[in-house]
């Protein structure tokens, strides 16, 4: 059971995450803090209690922009720690997702919260953690290969994959892009490469996976390799030039 510490300054906000905390049975304990000036002496003492002691927190659910100390800023104190307890964001900004990934954050959810996503992201804490056997997880279905959901506002879309013209890494999450927009989602590209190999994505260098079919040129300049992808020149890396160049003269 895990015991946890919900971190808001809207208090609408924080009354309705300390509802659907308090709802799954995979939380044994819940308390919310106005601010994280509030929430770190609430830390503070969950850690001088020690891990099994009765003030003990084990995942702080935080959101990020909070006047005086925010929850990027909480989140960094917390890394100095031996035993700090884990952290999932809960903001209504997707923009900071990469630097909640640096910070070894569990999950990044948004706002407004629905239920099936933060029991998702208890799942992940609770795994985490190690303390739940495998038979009482959470099942997770295999997605439709031919599409990937992605987070909007807080809505779940399924984007075609057909429709991504490269992916960019960036840490453990990916962004792709589209003709329409960009998306943020917590694959690591290295996953996304293995996974879209058979539909025709390409590696061409460390940070991006390119569709073959969205690549509209192929240029060569002074030794260097580039790919124009829609309106984006993107370079290619020695080591996968020339694979890309075989490629793409197979290519019907």
């Amino acid at each position: 059971m895990l015991r946890a510490l919900a971190v808001d300054d809207e208090r609408p906000s924080l009354e309705e995450l300390l509802y659907l905390l308090d709802a799954d049975p995979r939380i044994g304990s819940v308390e919310g803090a106005g601010d994280a000036t509030e929430a770190l002496r609430r830390i503070n003492r969950a850690l001088e209690s020690g891990p099994h002691g009765p003030e003990a927190i084990d995942v702080v659910f935080l959101d990020i922009q909070m006047p005086g100390l925010d929850g990027l800023d909480l989140a960094r104190l917390l890394t100095g720690f031996a035993r700090p307890p884990l952290v999932v964001f809960v903001t209504a900004h997707e923009d900071f997702a990469v630097q909640a990934f640096d910070l070894k954050a569990v999950d990044y959810v948004l706002k407004p919260v629905r239920t099936e996503r933060l029991a998702e992201a208890v799942r992940r804490v609770v795994e985490q953690r190690g303390t739940t056997p495998a038979a009482s997880r959470i099942p997770v279905h295999e997605p439709d290969p031919g599409h990937i959901p992605v987070e909007l506002g807080g809505v779940t879309r399924f984007v075609a994959v057909d429709d991504i013209t490269h992916v960019e890494a960036q840490g453990d999450y990916a962004r792709l892009h589209t003709d329409k927009g960009s998306h943020l989602v917590r694959i690591p590209l290295s996953t996304l490469e293995e996974r879209w190999r058979a539909r025709g994505f390409v590696r061409i260098h460390r940070r991006h996976l390119v569709a073959l079919r969205h690549i509209g040129e192929l240029r060569l300049d002074a030794g260097t390799v580039s790919v124009l992808v829609g309106a984006e020149e993107l370079q290619v890396s020695r080591r996968h030039a020339r694979e890309l160049r075989d490629l793409l003269m197979r290519r019907p």
